[in-house]
């Protein structure tokens, strides 16, 4: 599924059940990428609230879900070049929001092993947000504990989806699991 806003890793054994769980609140699929689905939900972040209700009455949920990941820009790249591109406007949106606070940026490639690295792509996004808020008058901060905000990148072959967690929200969701 290309139109997917959601990425969802699922744990051992977890895959029937979490399908099973996800699928009234949107169009899941098995991804070519070992234990991940892919989800096109009308409403992702209102789903990540009603996935933390039911887990508040039912554990079981964390044993078939290791990462719900609700994702809101979005693009498509065939070479790293393009994805750094890319990747740098769609976070360029976020600008105002990261002014004078602190913040990481985490990646999750899936595709183009040898060819894109996780770590650099994140320092890469870190340093050009970094130049962009001093340029601005509003310098940020790179900070990995405790940080006001993580955005998150996924890839998933030539796909690729966003978004920014802020810190109240990376504490009231623990199936973010971003670090």
């Amino acid at each position: 599924m290309r139109d997917w806003n959601v990425v969802v890793t699922v744990r051992e054994g977890g895959f029937v059940p979490a399908c099973r769980l996800l699928e009234p609140y949107g169009l899941v699929k098995k991804s070519e990428f070992f234990n991940i689905l892919t989800m096109r939900a009308d409403d992702p972040r209102w789903l990540l609230v009603e996935l933390h209700r039911q887990l508040a009455g039912s554990t079981a949920i964390a044993g078939w879900i290791a990462r719900f990941m609700p994702l809101e820009r979005f693009f498509t790249f065939q070479a790293p070049g393009e994805f750094e591109t890319h990747a740098r406007d769609a976070v360029s949106a976020w600008l105002p929001r990261l002014a004078g606070r602190s913040f990481h940026v985490r990646m999750h490639r899936r595709g183009f092993k040898g060819k894109m690295s996780s770590m650099e792509e994140e320092r890469l996004l870190d340093t050009f947000l970094l130049e962009r808020l001093a340029e601005a008058g509003t310098p940020g901060r790179l900070v990995f504990d405790d940080p006001d905000g993580i955005i998150t990148v996924e890839t998933l072959g030539t796909r690729c989806g966003l978004a920014l967690w802020e810190r109240q929200e990376l504490a009231r969701f623990p199936l973010l699991h971003l670090d």
